[in-house]
């Protein structure tokens, strides 16, 4: 069973809603938080990606895919990169968490009166 829905990933980044109009909401994925972080560090520093890219021995194209949550970086280039914007991998991770926090969280499906299990009391 694939971890996503069919079509997920390719062109645009789903939000909190799932895919557009179904009213589905969908957990974030790690890569996309982290991505936002990176991005949005970058950015508040005014520096180019080449500037980080180089700063964190990584490809400008490699680090733009890490901030569009288009790819899993390992921890070390991770590291690299939050060290490259002046922070430690922690800082990184806790900056992440608390956009996490953040977020609505998806609420689960409610399960239909016939399938509840009762316990006798």
């Amino acid at each position: 069973m694939p971890l996503r829905p069919p079509g997920a990933g390719q062109g645009q980044r789903q939000g909190p809603q799932g895919p557009q109009g179904s009213g589905e909401e969908k957990e974030p994925l790690w890569r996309d938080v982290v991505g936002d972080v990176l991005r949005g560090e970058r950015l508040a520093q005014e520096r180019t990606l080449k500037d980080v890219a180089d700063a964190a021995r990584i490809s400008m194209p490699y680090l733009s895919e890490l901030e569009r949550g288009r790819k899993e970086a390992s921890s070390e280039v991770l590291a690299a990169a939050a060290r490259a914007l002046g922070l430690g991998l922690p800082d990184l991770l806790s900056l992440a968490q608390t956009r996490l926090a953040g977020l609505p969280r998806a609420r689960p499906a409610r399960a239909s009166y016939q399938s509840e299990v009762r316990l006798a009391a």
